[in-house]
């Protein structure tokens, strides 16, 4: 099965944690987009409660009927060099008509989205792909982006369940960690990856490259041993 050559990609304190808010006020931020630039990753996969937070309308969609898609499938609206990808499970986020973005999007969701739900996507010329019964198929998603939307390099940009979640499915091929000079240090704020079961396996990984910026933040590349 193909898939694009994906690398999650992520600005943390240096005590691992994410949150936009925190990382935005860290030395080196303005590091972080200059590397995904040289990264060459026009297209970015982040998970539901990020776009939620930072990408997404105000409000959840609510359904008229409760009718779900039999089948995977996908719907294509736009062609584009790169795209703002999200995971979306259930189908509840609100989005502005397509044409209206930078970007173009496009919604990864599970057979447990309404078909009112995808018909709005339609009525806003947003593409999407309907992958798994219960919980999104990732990698067959993956597969989808590469042979239907010519995605062949993919940035996964969080937050932590949506890293977790390629981890978890072994589709990460590299990670790309920028450490901000600073500590975040608050408890309930999430860390990078987080949420596998307690009995699972260190999982190992080869350093490809570090390098030193005048912000005193550190890019460290990792690639997966598998």
């Amino acid at each position: 099965m193909n898939k694009p050559y994906i690398i999650c990609y992520m600005m943390t304190s240096i005590d691992g944690r994410i949150d936009c808010k925190m990382t935005e006020n860290l030395r080196g931020v303005e590091d972080y987009y200059k590397t995904l630039d040289e990264l060459d990753i026009k297209s970015t996969q982040s998970g539901r409660v990020t776009a939620e937070l930072e990408m997404a309308l105000a409000g959840k969609f609510v359904p008229k009927t409760s009718e779900h898609p039999s089948t995977n499938l996908f719907v294509k609206h736009n062609d584009a060099a790169g795209y703002d990808i999200i995971c979306d499970t259930h189908g509840t986020l609100l989005w502005d008509d397509d044409n209206n973005y930078s970007k173009p999007h496009i919604i990864i969701t599970s057979k447990m989205v309404t078909t009112d739900y995808l018909a709005y996507l339609d009525s806003k010329n947003i593409s999407y792909i309907v992958a798994g019964d219960n919980k999104i198929d990732l990698a067959l998603a993956t597969s989808i982006l590469y042979d239907s939307f010519n995605i062949k390099r993919l940035g996964v940009v969080g937050g932590a369940k949506i890293n977790t979640g390629f981890l978890q499915a072994n589709l990460l091929d590299e990670i790309v960690l920028l450490i901000g000079a600073g500590i975040d240090a608050r408890a309930s704020y999430p860390t990078m990856f987080d949420g596998l079961s307690d009995d699972s396996e260190v999982i190992q990984l080869k350093l490809n490259d570090v390098k030193r910026f005048e912000s005193d933040a550190v890019l460290l590349s990792y690639k997966l041993i598998k």
